[in-house]
C-alpha cells in the first residue's frame, strides 16, 4: 500500500483526533485523501503520507543536513535513556500520543517500539524537512506539520503528551490532553552534551554554560505538583559519528569555524546526556 494511502487509512479511523485549523470544528470525514472538516474547510494529504496544516510558509534553522546528522545519532542510542523512561512512565494500556516537536521522529519511534507498537501516536514539527524524514522510518506513528501555538488537533484527544527540548505552549497542551491524561517534558540540564559545549566555546563566554532555571520555573509555575527525574548516562561517540554530533546540536551555530575544525580534529570518545524530566498529570 501506498504511503498516501496508509495515511488515508489512518485519519478515516483516528478523524476524531484532528480539528480545522480554520474554523476550529472537529474534522468528520475523510474524502479519497483529503481531510474535511463540517465547513468544507479541507487539507490534503502529501505523497509521504503527511498533513501539512501551516497558514503561512515557516523556515526552519534545521536543514536537511543537521536533521539527517540527527538521524544517525539517534539511532546510535544518543536518546535511548530518554525514550526508556518515556515508556516507562506511560501506562500499561493503550495511550494516545502526541508528540511535540518531534523532528525527524526517531524519538516518538523508539518509544512505540518500546511499547510493542500498541499505541496510536501522532508526531508534528514546523519543519517540513523533518516531517519528510519522519515518514521514512516506517512505523505506525502519523506525521504532519503544524504550529505549536495552534496545534491542528481536537479537544482532550490524547491520553499523554511528550515534549523532548521543544518549546511549550501550555494552553494548548491543557486543552489537547485528556482529563486524568499526562504531560512528559525533558529540558537540558548544564551538564548536557558538555564535552561538546566546553571544546566549542571558551570558558567565561555567553555560550559555555547553560542554566535551564526560566524553563523549569515556568513548568512548576504551570504544574506545581509536577516530579522532577533527572537521567543522566553517557554514550559512546564512533569516530565515523562525531562529525555527526557537531552538527546535529544548534551549538556550532554560534562557533567559531576555526575551533570547530580544532575540535573536530581532536574527537572525544564518549558525550554527556544530562536531563530532568518533568512529568505531571492534567486534570
Amino acid at each position: 500500500m501506498k504511503k498516501i494511502d496508509e495515511a488515508a487509512a489512518f485519519l478515516t479511523t483516528h478523524v476524531n483526533l484532528f480539528r480545522c485549523p480554520v474554523c476550529l470544528a472537529p474534522y468528520d470525514h475523510v474524502e479519497g485523501h483529503s481531510l474535511v472538516c463540517p465547513h468544507g474547510h479541507n487539507v490534503d494529504l502529501s505523497k509521504k503520507g503527511t498533513l501539512y496544516f501551516m497558514q503561512r510558509a515557516v523556515e526552519s534553522e534545521y536543514d536537511n543536513a543537521m536533521l539527517a546528522a540527527r538521524r544517525r545519532m539517534l539511532q546510535a542510542g544518543l536518546f535511548a535513556g530518554i525514550t526508556a523512561e518515556f515508556a516507562a512512565q506511560m501506562p500499561a494500556s493503550p495511550q494516545t500520543i502526541l508528540d511535540v516537536g518531534c523532528g525527524e521522529g526517531t524519538p516518538l519511534a523508539d518509544v512505540l517500539q518500546l511499547r510493542d507498537n500498541r499505541d496510536t501516536a501522532i508526531g508534528f514539527d514546523l519543519s517540513k524537512p523533518g516531517i519528510n524524514l519522519a515518514t521514512q522510518l516506517g512505523g505506525p506513528a502519523f506525521f504532519c506539520v503544524a504550529d505549536l501555538a495552534q496545534m491542528p488537533f481536537s479537544d482532550g484527544a490524547f491520553t499523554t503528551v511528550l515534549d523532548l527540548f521543544s518549546p511549550s505552549a501550555y494552553k494548548e497542551f491543557n486543552r489537547v490532553i485528556a482529563p486524568g491524561g499526562r504531560l512528559l517534558k525533558v529540558i537540558p540540564n548544564a551538564d548536557y552534551l558538555i564535552e561538546l559545549r566546553q571544546a566549542i566555546f571558551p570558558a567565561g563566554s555567553a555560550h559555555a554554560t547553560y542554566d535551564n532555571g526560566n524553563v523549569l520555573g515556568l513548568f512548576k509555575q504551570h504544574y506545581p505538583e509536577a516530579t522532577a527525574q533527572r537521567i543522566r548516562y553517557q554514550v559512546p561517540v564512533p569516530a565515523d559519528l562525531f562529525a555527526d554530533l557537531m552538527l546535529m546540536t544548534p551549538m556550532h551555530w554560534g562557533a567559531d569555524e576555526a575551533q570547530l575544525a580544532q575540535v573536530k580534529a581532536d574527537p572525544f570518545a564518549h558525550i554527556t546526556v544530562d536531563v530532568t524530566l518533568l512529568s505531571t498529570q492534567v486534570n
